[in-house]
């Protein structure tokens, strides 16, 4: 998907495949189809422990999360939601969000920080958006009504430059970003430019606490 979706330059030894360091010291949830048995969705998510073992989080590489520092202990990292094409439908990523709420509570962890990513070229309702424009539109539209409380920012290491951009597009957030801020997510700040996903980064950041109470009991039974 990152490679062939996004236009990734995936630079590993492995040729097609995204690989990175902290692979190895994440727990990897599968989804899988019981009728063929094929992946057909996955997540990869850092404990604290294992994050204190590689040394960072993949965030703190796009960010700094200095004034996560209190949660650190509590907070699991959450990245490379990826869902099979033939299956985005909710179903799958329905299931994998029941699987990390059991993660969660079964680890006694309460905090999901990730990256949510916004292509480059971004295929809108009136066609694809290039150069970025899309993400500092959706930057403005998330920050009015889902922006964490300030002592929770967090700052781009390379920013998305939105002061050249054009953030007055009509575009809708990415079907993930949206099912984040459902459920209760806040954005931490302004994007960061990753150049080798071709992608902007969204900061977010999802409490246990602030679940809704339909997905809380959904995902919780309380």
């Amino acid at each position: 998907m990152f490679a062939g979706e996004m236009g990734a330059i995936l630079s590993n030894a492995v040729p097609g495949h995204d690989v990175d360091l902290f692979d190895d010291f994440c727990e990897h949830l599968l989804v899988r189809d019981a009728t063929s048995g094929q992946v057909i969705g996955t997540y990869r998510v850092l404990t604290p422990a294992q994050a204190r073992r590689v040394g960072s989080t993949y965030s703190d590489t796009e960010f700094d999360l200095t004034r996560l520092r209190s949660v650190r202990e509590r907070m699991v990292e959450l990245g490379r939601s990826c869902v099979h094409k033939d299956h985005r439908h909710g179903g799958v990523i329905m299931a994998l969000w029941g699987a990390l709420a059991e993660f969660m509570v079964r680890n006694q962890l309460d905090t999901m920080i990730g990256c949510a990513s916004i292509p480059m070229q971004y295929e809108g309702p009136h066609g694809v958006v290039g150069g970025g424009h899309a993400a500092a539109s959706i930057w403005r539209q998330v920050k009015e009504k889902h922006l964490a409380p300030i002592d929770c920012h967090v700052r781009p290491r390379l920013p998305l430059p939105i002061e050249q951009l054009d953030d007055t597009l009509d575009v809708e957030p990415p079907a993930l970003i949206k099912g984040y801020l459902r459920l209760g997510a806040k954005v931490l700040g302004p994007p960061a430019w990753d150049p080798d996903f071709n992608a902007a980064d969204l900061p977010m950041l999802m409490r246990i606490a602030d679940l809704p109470a339909r997905y809380r009991k959904h995902f919780l039974g309380s």
